[in-house]
């Protein structure tokens, strides 16, 4: 099965969660866009540590730290959703998006668009911030505007019981996980959570 990490907004946790995912499910990754640094695969490397987890290479790596539109614009270099094509594997796939679910790839194409040409599930990552129940609700109006399917959420910061239990109420969807604030995050934080996800992966 292919994995879809998107997320409310930009740094959200969505590099974590894959890791996260991908120690729990023995999954391998890939993140099809990185524009800036950062690198996200290296990041979700040194997180794995020994793990036979392989880190698939991207498509396109953009210098410049910004939408792909516009990094990509700068190296005159186009982004086309069906130019994309799924790294071989016979283990489950986690691919990172960049940035939020309407981040465009181009003038037409959204990064959420790549979701259905990956034929993934979607796990969305929602940071818990004053603002966030509306960010959260619009980005699943837009996955559900394009009828694409959606594993769960994974909530990200300090526990607001009124903002998890609104934001699940509307959408429907089902918590798989909670990250908290961490002062350290290494690879004894991914198998900590790891081990939470495995628990509610399946229930």
């Amino acid at each position: 099965m292919n994995y879809f990490v998107t997320a409310i907004g930009t740094d959200c946790g969505k590099t974590l969660v894959s890791a996260i995912l991908c120690k729990a499910l023995k999954a391998d990754y890939w993140k099809p866009v990185q524009a800036g640094v950062p690198n996200d695969s290296d990041t979700v490397r040194a997180l794995l540590g020994k793990s036979n987890s392989v880190v698939h290479p991207e498509k396109y790596i953009f210098k410049t730290p910004a939408s792909p539109h516009a990094a990509s614009a700068l190296e005159n270099i186009s982004v086309r959703v069906q130019d994309f094509v799924l790294p071989k594997t016979q283990k489950d796939l986690i691919i990172e998006g960049a940035g939020g679910c309407l981040v465009p790839l181009n003038d037409d194409e959204f990064v959420i668009d790549l979701v259905q040409q990956f034929q993934a599930q979607v796990i969305l990552v929602a940071n818990l911030y004053l603002g966030s129940i509306n960010h959260t609700l619009l980005a699943f109006e837009a996955l559900q505007k394009r009828k694409l399917t959606i594993k769960g959420i994974i909530f990200n910061g300090h526990r607001n019981e009124q903002s998890e239990r609104i934001i699940l109420h509307h959408t429907k969807l089902r918590c798989l996980l909670h990250l908290l604030e961490e002062v350290h995050i290494d690879e004894v934080t991914v198998q900590k959570y790891a081990l939470g996800l495995i628990k509610t992966w399946n229930e």
